[in-house]
């Protein structure tokens, strides 16, 4: 008998969702940009993912949280091959990226512009080539800890999004926030770090562009963490 998926009612979402007063331009942006670019949740989930996209592509990669949207950006324009899925709840970074998106004519990314783990349980099995989690929100207060993304069922969900072999990439510069994701990864089965030496973990990701976020992190005497755990 097949496990039913967790209730969304059963969770909540933490973090705000808008900021200063948009623009103009920004605001005809998620007027009329978006509507395009927005994956429906309401229809069933395509079985080929790439037919998401109006050119061909040959993998998907999904960015949960893109911030300022500089790697999504960065990852789209350099790799057409690549059909990318960004979730951003933040309307502003939304809004950001949607203007870089029109001015780069980018036709490789949809989006969705609430609760990354809607579209987890959206997404069919094994349909998922790389799972990006960022400079995620580390909720540094011990008892905020339960709120950080990385968790046993968010695992559980990519586990079964990803495909075999698939790769989840994260990165921070909480060293609390990098210890737990090794624990937690370590004690799921369907991950394997995929680290062997310690450049592995401190070297940043192959064509990795940087974000503002890392250098204000760098600024501040901070060090990030690279990891990489493979779907076995």
């Amino acid at each position: 008998m097949t496990e039913p998926r967790r209730a969304r009612a059963t969770e909540a979402f933490f973090g705000r969702r808008k900021g200063k007063p948009l623009r103009e331009r920004q605001a005809a942006h998620l007027e009329h940009l978006l509507p395009s670019l927005r994956l429906d949740l309401a229809q069933h989930a395509p079985a080929e993912l790439t037919t998401l996209f109006p050119q061909p592509v040959k993998r998907i990669r999904l960015e949960i949280g893109f911030g300022g949207g500089e790697h999504l950006v960065h990852r789209a324009a350099e790799d057409p091959a690549t059909g990318f899925i960004g979730v951003e709840p933040f309307v502003n970074s939304m809004a950001k990226l949607l203007g870089q998106i029109e001015a780069r004519e980018l036709a490789n990314v949809r989006l969705y512009d609430d609760d990354a783990t809607q579209v987890l349980d959206w997404l069919p099995d094994a349909s998922v080539d790389y799972i990006d989690l960022l400079y995620p929100d580390p909720w540094p207060k011990r008892k905020h800890w339960k709120r950080r993304f990385v968790s046993k069922v968010n695992l559980d969900r990519f586990a079964r999004i990803l495909k075999p072999g698939g790769l989840f990439c994260f990165a921070s510069d909480i060293d609390t926030y990098v210890n737990w994701t090794l624990i937690h990864c370590r004690d799921h089965a369907a991950f394997e770090w995929t680290a062997e030496k310690a450049a592995d973990w401190l070297t940043p990701f192959a064509g990795w562009p940087s974000t503002r976020y890392e250098a204000k992190a760098r600024r501040e005497g901070r060090s990030s963490a690279y990891l990489t755990f493979r779907r076995v």
